[in-house]
């Protein structure tokens, strides 16, 4: 039996792209999924499909800026199942554009969602799972959390935060608590469609010529999560082959 089977598993941002592919894949590998985001129907009807499928899927609506929201959500999973083996903070934004574009709305939705977002499901997550005595954070960062680009400096921003609280919570808990970082380079998903500067825009489409599916990065959760208890994995960065980036 797989190390995935009857764990309760939280996913944010899993109406659309590496959310929705990990929650299928960890939902057939035996994992009970409680699905969260801002589109309701989308979550529905992924529920609905991974229940009829024979896996067991909930939902609920979820606003990781919101750290209200986000408890709600943690304590929602805990009431229905009794206990949070892994939480995957994996709701992202990313609006692109240069520094001198003075987006300043969207860098502030950046740091909002990519890192707020991430501090929320730790927050919200981290005491349950100290009581329990054990639990897994997998924080989705980027490559963005490597290196810098032009039009890309805020977004990296928020992932270099990521990658950086993510490695402080590892070195605090130990013990029985596992953190995991996965930083997926250029993947099929939604996350360019949020760009409106124009030239950001033309150079991320030329960019994302070379993509591998959400599914991959949903492969690589999937390691992560079922290595044994006393198995870390800390950090995965899973790229396409044929990307320089």
């Amino acid at each position: 039996m797989s190390n995935i089977s009857g764990k309760i598993i939280l996913i944010t941002g899993a109406s659309s792209g590496i959310g929705e592919a990990t929650a299928r894949l960890l939902a057939h590998q035996g994992a009970q999924v409680v699905l969260g985001a801002r589109r309701v129907e989308r979550l529905q009807a992924l529920a609905g499909q991974i229940n009829e499928a024979g896996g067991t899927a909930l939902f609920r609506r979820l606003d990781v800026t919101s750290r209200e929201d986000t408890q709600a959500f943690v304590d929602y999973a805990c009431q229905q199942f009794g206990r949070v083996d892994v939480i995957i903070n994996n709701a992202g934004v990313m609006p692109l554009s240069r520094l001198d574009a003075l987006k300043l709305d969207e860098w502030n939705w950046m740091i909002d969602v990519n890192i707020r977002g991430v501090l929320h499901g730790i927050a919200a997550g981290l005491p349950l799972m100290q009581r329990q005595g054990g639990g897994q954070f997998i924080n989705i960062a980027s490559i963005g959390a490597y290196a810098v680009s032009p039009t890309a400096a805020v977004y990296c921003a928020t992932k270099y935060a990521v990658r950086a609280i993510s490695e402080g919570l590892r070195q605090e808990v130990g013990g029985d608590i596992r953190v995991t970082l996965i930083s997926p380079g250029v993947t099929e998903s939604e996350l360019a469609e949020s760009i409106t500067e124009e030239g950001a825009k033309a150079a991320m489409a030329d960019f994302r010529r070379v993509a591998i599916p959400a599914e991959a990065i949903a492969r690589a959760i999937a390691y992560a999560v079922e290595q044994p208890a006393d198995v870390d994995v800390s950090e995965l960065v899973v790229r396409p082959t044929a990307s320089p980036y």
